[in-house]
């Protein structure tokens, strides 16, 4: 059997959304579980909303160009609702990040600089079939995460979206 470790380091990622409540309360709750540090991320987008329609058309509709929050503005709200979330579970919050940039890479590079043992994201809605399976960033950070990652399944609402979706 390999070497199994504890998990010291998890970092989550947050756009604010109802997935992303359910995905900062499974972080941590592993967190306070494994008496791990817990890293907040929420990746938000440099370019205005026109800009982000604009890119969104001139890549034809590539999701994995935009990122589901749109300004710092918001990003800073998605932060402070995922510590009050983590704050709930009990888990201890070593940092709570709002990064420029593209959701995956930033993810990505969080887990990294932290040295995380785990990456926690939220699974999206996306119709290509690698994206049904893991979303478009879940897709990326699994390929290029330095550690475990976790993707957690709507409950609820958008499960039920999920399955009447084709």
């Amino acid at each position: 059997m390999s070497n199994m470790t504890d998990y010291r380091v998890v970092v989550v990622g947050t756009d604010g959304s109802h997935l992303a409540e359910q995905t900062v309360a499974r972080a941590a709750w592993i967190s306070k579980y494994e008496d791990a540090d817990l890293v907040i991320v929420c990746v938000y987008s440099g370019l205005s909303q026109r800009a982000d329609a604009r890119n969104l058309a001139t890549t034809g509709g590539d999701p994995r160009t935009t990122t589901e929050v749109i300004e710092r503005g918001t990003a800073s709200e998605a932060i402070a609702a995922a510590v009050a979330v983590a704050a709930r579970q009990g888990a201890t919050v070593a940092a709570a990040l709002t990064v420029e940039g593209e959701p995956a890479v930033a993810l990505v590079k969080a887990a990294r600089e932290r040295n995380a043992e785990l990456l926690v994201i939220g699974a999206t809605h996306d119709r290509s079939l690698a994206g049904r399976l893991l979303g478009t960033v879940g897709t990326e950070v699994v390929k290029q995460a330095p550690c475990d990652v976790l993707i957690v399944r709507p409950t609820g609402p958008e499960k039920q979206h999920r399955s009447e979706a084709p």
